[in-house]
């Protein structure tokens, strides 16, 4: 037993304690307004972290982007006349500055270890057929660009004897004879020619009409080819035919999407995307080919002309033209490459009953020949 004067003492140690444990509970009540406040702070911070226009740029801009192009690929698929009041607000998205970002992310260097896991995700995404590849090793390359612009291993792709071939691998989106100032870029969807090409300085031709004043032979007319290059595709392009390439005009219009299902919905799509014309002569007389950029393509290079700069800061609607002289181009022979998928166009003149090979909707290979009959006249 404890004498009592060792538990007396004890008694103001204990006596507080039964009485803390003993207090029946009370609910909270808040009595400082400093909660209050932080609570406000927090939710004003909140607001402002989606409202300001860094959230706008980074978050509301591709979210609406990525809305609205689902939005127009729904109506495309339905058949639906996009308004103009629409394509105005579809080419007011920054697609030239995230194109020059892409394109400066894409030449980043990846660490090896990374390369597989990247290249091979894209390989599965896309379709990519990587044993056409000069090399197959996915960790050669150091960068998405230098994967994107791989060169393939000779001989596989068959050159075909006939004049004129297939530029590059893609699926075609309209081909056959352009024989008005307006063009179909896909059915029922057309550009203007002059808007196209641009003011007629590279011929002495006048003709009563833009058009006339292409042809060198009133007997001809014009025919057009254009072929939609994929992100899975083979990204470089060759010269299609024995040709001479005298003027090159250079417009550095906006950079929005060429897909075969824009295509369907924007009429003059290809007017007012950035393009590089190269125009000359063949054996039936005018011939251009034309390199038309797009959505995340980080530039066009074209290997005979390196004073070529796309997608570079400056007003969208300048135009740059360069008397190129003579250069000859042989069929086959490399011409230039995107860093991304895009199109090209062929506009050349011919005789009325060139007829081409294949139809819109089919896949192309680099030189692969344009035309049955012209295979049959070159054997």
């Amino acid at each position: 037993m404890f004498p009592p004067t060792r538990i007396r003492s004890c008694l103001p140690v204990i006596n507080p304690l039964f009485k803390q444990r003993l207090r029946p509970h009370r609910p909270f009540r808040q009595t400082s307004t400093l909660h209050q406040h932080q609570t406000k702070n927090a939710t004003q911070i909140q607001k402002t972290k989606w409202m300001n226009l860094r959230a706008i740029i980074t978050r509301w801009v591709p979210l609406g982007s990525v809305i609205y192009v689902g939005w127009c690929y729904i109506r495309a698929s339905i058949n639906y006349e996009v308004s103009k009041v629409e394509i105005r607000f579809y080419e007011m998205f920054p697609f030239r500055i995230t194109s020059r970002i892409w394109g400066r992310l894409a030449a980043c260097e990846l660490p090896v270890s990374l390369r597989n896991l990247v290249y091979g995700t894209y390989v599965r995404m896309f379709n990519v057929n990587i044993n056409e590849a000069a090399v197959p090793d996915l960790t050669y390359y150091k960068s998405l660009s230098a994967f994107f612009t791989r060169p393939l291993r000779e001989g596989v792709r068959y050159i075909s004897p006939a004049p004129c071939v297939s530029p590059c691998d893609g699926v075609v989106l309209n081909c056959g004879p352009a024989d008005t100032d307006k063009i179909e870029q896909v059915k029922g969807v057309t550009y203007s020619l002059e808007e196209f090409l641009g003011e007629n300085k590279w011929s002495k031709n006048k003709g009563t009409s833009y058009y006339d004043s292409l042809l060198t032979n009133k007997e001809n007319i014009l025919h057009q080819c254009i072929i939609y290059l994929a992100p899975g595709d083979y990204h470089r392009f060759h010269s299609p035919c024995d040709w001479t390439s005298t003027f090159r005009r250079h417009f550095s219009g906006k950079l929005l999407s060429v897909n075969p299902w824009m295509a369907k919905l924007i009429p003059g799509l290809f007017t007012v995307n950035e393009r590089a014309v190269y125009i000359g002569e063949w054996r039936h007389g005018f011939f251009s080919m034309t390199a038309v950029g797009a959505t995340n393509v980080g530039s066009i290079e074209i290997y005979s002309d390196p004073q070529l700069q796309t997608n570079t800061k400056g007003k969208r609607n300048r135009v740059d033209e360069v008397e190129l002289g003579q250069v000859n181009l042989k069929k086959g022979e490399l011409f230039g490459q995107f860093n991304m998928g895009s199109t090209i166009i062929l506009l050349f003149e011919a005789p009325r009953d060139f007829k081409f090979e294949f139809a819109a909707g089919d896949r192309v290979l680099v030189g692969q020949a344009l035309t049955a009959a012209s295979k049959e006249q070159s054997r």
